[in-house]
C-alpha cells in the first residue's frame, strides 16, 4: 500500500508543478475517494471534489465510491480501502481516541486532509406522528441515520444520554424515506448541508408534511458536554414553510486519510487541488461561496482531529 501511496505522490506532484513527465514516468496514479449514500447531498460534494482533483491533476485516477458514510469510511481507511474518506469530526475524534464506536480499536494515524463544510444534524419527523420533542421519540419507531455514519452515531449518543430510547428501525437513506411514506416509521436522522436540509428530506416534503425536532437548552447542554467535536446553532425559522426555528448539532465534515498510508506531498498535493479548484464544490453547494475553507480546517484540528502535516503545510500557506 505504502509503495503504491509514493507512486502517487510522485505523479501528483509532477501534475502540480508543472514538470512534463517522461515516459518512465507516465505511470497512471489512483485517489479513491469514499463518500456516503449517493441519495446524500454530500455524494454530489464529493463527485465535486473529484473533478476538482482531475482539474489539477488529469493523469490521476479519481473514483468516489459509494459508503456508509464516516464510522464506515474510517474503518475502511483503516483496511486500507480507501485513500481519503468522508468523515464527521466528532466520529474522527472519537476514532483516534479509540472511544464509541472505536473503543479498544484505535485508528491514531487518522488525519484530516480537507475540510469542506460544517453539517447540522436534521432530526426529521411527520407532522401526523405528534412527535413535538425529542422525548416524544421514546418507544417510537425511528431511524437514526445511514448505518455506520456519524449522524448514525452522534444521534444514538445523545439520545443514549439524554436517556430516550426510540424502537431503533436501521436501514438505508432510501428505506428510511419509504418507510416515512408509508407511515411505518414515525422519522429518521440525517447531516443536511452547512445549516439547511439535506436533498433526501427535500424531497420527502413534497409528498409528507414533515417538521424539524430541535434540542432544548438543557438537553444541549448535556450533549455539548460530554461529547468532542460537537457545537451546537439554531436552524432559522421558515427553512420550509411552517417550520419554527429549533437548535440543533453542527458538526465540521472533512476528508481524512492516514499518515501512515499517505504521505506529506501527497496529503498537499490533494488539499491544494480541491481549494484551487473549489468551483467545483460552490456549483454543488451554493453556500460554500462565503465559506472559509482554511479557518475551518484549522478549527478542526484545535477541535481534536489532527492535520495531516502535507495538509497543514498547505493551509497554513493559504493568504
Amino acid at each position: 500500500m505504502k509503495i503504491v501511496r509514493s507512486a502517487i505522490s510522485g505523479a501528483l506532484a509532477l501534475c502540480l508543478v508543472g514538470i512534463a513527465a517522461g515516459p518512465a514516468a507516465a505511470q497512471k496514479s489512483s485517489i479513491t475517494l469514499g463518500s456516503t449514500n449517493s441519495t446524500s447531498s454530500h455524494y454530489a460534494v464529493a463527485v465535486a471534489m473529484s473533478k476538482a482533483i482531475k482539474e489539477a491533476m488529469p493523469n490521476a485516477n479519481v473514483s468516489v465510491i459509494e459508503t456508509g458514510a464516516s464510522v464506515d469510511n474510517v474503518r475502511r481507511l483503516s483496511r486500507g480501502e480507501i485513500d481519503i474518506g468522508l468523515v464527521a469530526v466528532d466520529t474522527g475524534i472519537q476514532a483516534i481516541s479509540g472511544t464509541g464506536s472505536f473503543q479498544g480499536r484505535p485508528v491514531k494515524d487518522l488525519a484530516a486532509v480537507y475540510t469542506y463544510d460544517a453539517s447540522v444534524l436534521n432530526i426529521a419527523v411527520r407532522v401526523d406522528s405528534n412527535v413535538k420533542t425529542l422525548k416524544d421519540l421514546q418507544g417510537k419507531k425511528f431511524n437514526a441515520g445511514i448505518r455506520g455514519s456519524g449522524a448514525e452515531m452522534l444521534t444514538r449518543e445523545a439520545f443514549t444520554i439524554l436517556g430516550i430510547e426510540p424502537a431503533w428501525a436501521p436501514g438505508s437513506v432510501k428505506d428510511a424515506v419509504e418507510a416515512i411514506q408509508n407511515r411505518q416509521i414515525v422519522g429518521y436522522s440525517k447531516y443536511g448541508p452547512g445549516i439547511g436540509i439535506d436533498a433526501t428530506l427535500r424531497e420527502l416534503l413534497t409528498s409528507t408534511e414533515m417538521r424539524l425536532i430541535g434540542f432544548t437548552e438543557n438537553e444541549r447542554k448535556q450533549v455539548e458536554s460530554r461529547v468532542k467535536g460537537v457545537g451546537f446553532t439554531t436552524i432559522p425559522e421558515n427553512l420550509f414553510p411552517g417550520q419554527p426555528a429549533v437548535t440543533t448539532p453542527l458538526v465540521p465534515i472533512v476528508y481524512a486519510g492516514r499518515t501512515g498510508e499517505m504521505d506529506d506531498a501527497t496529503a498537499h498535493a490533494i488539499a491544494k487541488a480541491i481549494y484551487e479548484n473549489r468551483r467545483f464544490l460552490i456549483e454543488t453547494w451554493p453556500h460554500l461561496k462565503d465559506f472559509d475553507f482554511k479557518a475551518q480546517a484549522l478549527g478542526a484540528e484545535k477541535l481534536g482531529f489532527p492535520l495531516h502535516p502535507g495538509a497543514k503545510r498547505f493551509w497554513e500557506s493559504v493568504k
